[in-house]
């Protein structure tokens, strides 16, 4: 192959000897590795999280388990032009429009200080926002002060979230990684010290995370300022706000971040039930969904380098190309997720009993219940490689706001009422004008399969459709 051939091979392509395009599995593993391991490494960040809670109390990790979701959702809606960093700098990057993609990330973080005050203001309304949702009283009070620090503080992790759209952008994973292993270290040590040694109890796992994600944000940014970042990227010299690129990246990050926040608006809805039902539920979702994690997040690293190889086709002009990568990329999405669901399934028994305290009386109980939700888990995995490949290859193509009214009409108008109507018991429930079947969080989990099963193939059919391909940023 000559050099001009190289120059004008396209992300993820190999050329044979006939020159014939074909999609190279090695380059796609190249940069989906580092994000999988990337991912890897924020489950063990949660481990930890759930490891420390579960010393605290089973009470504790049915709090946090059931504002968990919530937290998220706040920190993608109120840092929605973060989230758009990564589809800007594969795009630009893929067009040679090298100072553009340094630009983007600036953008995102004067948006990001934009938005603190907003952060901390939910942080504060913790008890106007949990008070509905009818929790019992000891639950509600440690959700409330797990939330407020929090909150208050995550338009850190927000920031971070812009800095890591950058790196995985240009194809740099690697430099992520390295950034969440220094969060992941820091935040074990700080959840000893302020959890234990200083007494902060529950609060001290917020305010672990926090001054964790600084700390990352604060690497993060002296390797973006390194002199080939400055020399490429005018990462020193872009830094100024400029109205109109932040108004760019806020009509494609909102959406962007609306269509997640949508999903775990439902998610988190369906913990709160499953928390109210009782200890045991809300314990042993919490355990479930952080053992799904397993799949889930090596799953997101996959589809993420999605983004990574559309977006930077795309801005080499190639956007049929970007179909035919961007199918990969979801083929081994779904693969990979469904065959990991059931392998976790299988280890429950011997895996569940390690978060949860021999001293607590409802850790049996929780366990026990655990083990019967991993099997439904299990069954909607495919599924869910499906939801977060196809979306994250529309993100990278910029199509966002179609699929963000897709996820939000099928979370909240399916989702969360079937979820209702599957777990509580006639009067039992929030509402009383849906049937309730009352099968407890074996129904609602039922009612999660169903969603996603509607969600992964309706967002893959928006993908089959083209209709991306039209769009321009």
């Amino acid at each position: 192959m000559d050099s001009l051939s190289r120059a004008l091979q396209l992300p993820a392509q190999r050329l044979d000897a006939a020159g014939r395009a074909h999609v190279d599995q090695r380059a796609v593993l190249a940069l989906a590795l580092p994000l999988m391991a990337n991912s890897t490494v924020q489950i063990v960040l949660n481990l930890t999280d759930m490891w420390f809670m579960g010393r605290i109390s089973t009470k504790a990790l049915a709090a946090v388990g059931a504002v968990q979701w919530l937290v998220i959702v706040v920190v993608l809606v109120l840092g929605g032009a973060g989230t758009a960093v990564q589809t800007l700098v594969a795009q630009n990057f893929g067009a040679r429009r090298y100072r553009r993609a340094g630009q983007a990330v600036w953008t995102a973080l004067w948006a990001m200080a934009c938005a603190a005050p907003l952060f901390v203001l939910v942080g504060a309304a913790r008890h106007l926002i949990l008070a509905p949702f009818g929790f019992d009283p000891q639950v509600e009070q440690l959700a409330s002060a797990f939330w407020f620090p929090r909150v208050g503080g995550a338009c850190v992790g927000a920031a971070g979230w812009a800095m890591f759209g950058f790196f995985n952008g240009i194809g740099r994973p690697r430099v992520t990684l390295l950034i969440t292993v220094v969060t992941t270290v820091a935040n074990a040590l700080l959840n000893q010290l302020f959890i234990f040694r200083l007494g902060w109890g529950i609060a001290g796992s917020a305010w672990a995370t926090n001054v964790a994600q600084l700390a990352g944000l604060l690497f993060a940014l002296a390797i973006f300022l390194r002199s080939h970042y400055r020399r490429r990227y005018r990462a020193h010299l872009t830094w100024r706000p400029h109205g109109g690129a932040l108004m760019q990246q806020l009509r494609l990050g909102v959406p962007m971040g609306l269509s997640p926040a949508a999903d775990l608006l439902g998610f988190a809805t369906f913990q709160m039930m499953q928390t109210r039902l009782g200890t045991a539920g809300g314990a042993a979702t919490q355990m479930v969904v952080i053992l799904t994690s397993l799949a889930y997040m090596p799953g997101f690293g996959i589809a993420s380098a999605g983004t990574t190889l559309v977006g930077q086709s795309i801005g080499a002009g190639a956007r049929g190309w970007a179909l035919r990568v961007g199918n990969r990329v979801i083929l081994l999405a779904a693969l990979y997720m469904g065959g990991i669901g059931v392998l976790i399934a299988l280890g429950g028994p011997w895996v569940l009993p390690f978060f949860t305290g021999s001293h607590d009386a409802e850790a049996a109980s929780a366990v026990a219940l655990g083990m019967q939700l991993l099997w439904l888990a299990a069954g909607y995995q495919f599924f869910d490689g499906l939801n977060m490949g196809s979306s994250m290859c529309l993100r990278g193509a910029g199509d966002v706001r179609i699929p963000a009214v897709l996820v939000l009409s099928v979370s909240l108008l399916l989702f969360v009422p079937l979820a209702h109507a599957f777990t509580f018991a006639p009067r039992q429930g929030w509402v009383h004008f849906l049937p309730q079947f009352g099968w407890g969080a074996v129904g609602g989990w039922v009612a999660v399969l169903i969603y996603v099963m509607v969600l992964g193939s309706t967002l893959f059919l928006r993908w089959r459709s083209r209709a991306w391909q039209q769009i321009r940023l």
